[in-house]
């Protein structure tokens, strides 16, 4: 299995989420880390299954299932980049320099 790399700036990404989820709703913002978890995992497991997304740089897109998000991610060699955890009706693209 590949070692999996988070792009520092995804961390900001989930804990702004699972925030506003959680003010929302009790544990709702910690349903939303363990969904964003099982789907780094599933990637991790079978990195080819979901499309490609952007041109030739490689880059897929898993959407999540109950959260309006999708992890943004490349494997390279043996590691899985994840470049986002982004939101699919705010900013498309932003991450698109986390990748050059």
């Amino acid at each position: 299995m590949r070692n999996v790399e988070v792009h520092p700036a995804v961390y900001v990404e989930m804990e702004n989420a699972r925030a506003w989820y959680e003010s929302q709703r009790v544990n709702l913002g910690n349903d939303f880390l363990a969904e964003v978890d099982r789907a780094i995992e599933s990637i991790r497991e079978s990195p080819d299954l979901w499309p490609v997304y952007y041109g030739e740089s490689g880059v897929r897109r898993m959407l999540l299932h109950r959260f309006p998000f999708s992890i943004i991610y490349r494997a390279k060699g043996t590691v899985i980049q994840v470049v986002a955890v982004m939101h699919l009706r705010r900013r498309p693209g932003y991450w698109k320099k986390r990748i050059e």
